[in-house]
């Protein structure tokens, strides 16, 4: 059965919908099924991988409100084997006041990847900067959660709310929610304050905090211009590496695989 983990933090600008990509390639290209799934409305995963948002006929919007299923809205990006995706696009945006008067509105999303789950070994939902109704559903559906943070001086803004609303969710809707891990991201070895926000981050949060560091990179940034994730635009490159050592340690925190960092 597969795991499900949602990329989740409300300060915008950190990384998620990078990771998510990205995460999500680095599994595939380790010879595993991943359905990779766009829960905000700017569709920012959609659109980094070659689809247009506005051509989207079922995502997860059509899943959520409608009769569709996922089997219904899952595509294939192209050149990325064992990588599917479940995309998305500004009809989400309408999601939250439509479900606000639905009977378990926590908890749809869980139920309509309930019938899927089976069939991928990761499911990696990408979720809106905000701790909406949209990102609770993903809570609630998630086994772990990934939250990145930027080594920036604001770096830690926000975390205890985003923690506070975690603890509520495995209190009231997802007991079995756990924190994958804390990702450092937009890491720059040539400033002091890059460090100590790493430092600072590692000595509060401990085992909590990958290992991992993700990397200022320029090819990071140029990949969803073509539509690909960074695997496949510059496997070279160290945004690429970063992201596959990132998937070895996602791996071997789940006993799936020994660490083998480029």
């Amino acid at each position: 059965m597969g795991k499900i983990i949602a990329i989740a933090n409300q300060k915008g600008g950190v990384g998620k919908t990078t990771t998510a990509i990205n995460l999500a390639a680095s599994l595939a290209v380790s010879e595993y099924k991943v359905l990779l799934v766009d829960a905000d409305p700017q569709a920012n995963t959609t659109s980094g991988l070659s689809l247009d948002p506005k051509k989207v006929k079922i995502g997860v919007y059509n899943c959520l409100i409608e009769e569709a299923t996922v089997p219904d809205g899952i595509v294939k990006p192209e050149d990325a084997p064992n990588l599917f995706l479940l995309p998305s696009n500004m009809d989400l945006v309408g999601a939250e006041i439509e479900l606000v008067n639905h009977p378990n509105r926590e908890k749809l999303m869980k139920k309509i990847f309930e019938e899927v789950k089976e069939d991928f070994d990761f499911i990696i939902i990408d979720c809106s900067p905000s701790l909406g109704l949209i990102t609770i559903n993903a809570l609630t559906a998630a086994d772990s959660v990934i939250i990145p943070v930027q080594c920036e001086y604001f770096a830690l803004e926000g975390l205890g709310k985003l923690f506070n609303t975690i603890k509520i969710v495995q209190r009231r809707l997802n007991k079995t929610l756990e924190i994958e891990g804390i990702l450092l991201t937009m890491y720059d070895s040539r400033l002091r304050l890059s460090k100590q926000i790493v430092t600072e981050v590692r000595k509060h949060f401990q085992g909590l905090v990958f290992d991992t560091l993700i990397h200022r990179n320029t090819r990071l940034g140029e990949a969803p211009s073509f539509g690909q994730s960074i695997i496949m635009y510059d496997a070279q490159s160290k945004g690429s590496i970063n992201y596959l050592n990132l998937g070895q340690e996602l791996l071997q925190k789940n006993n799936l695989a020994e660490v083998k960092t480029v």
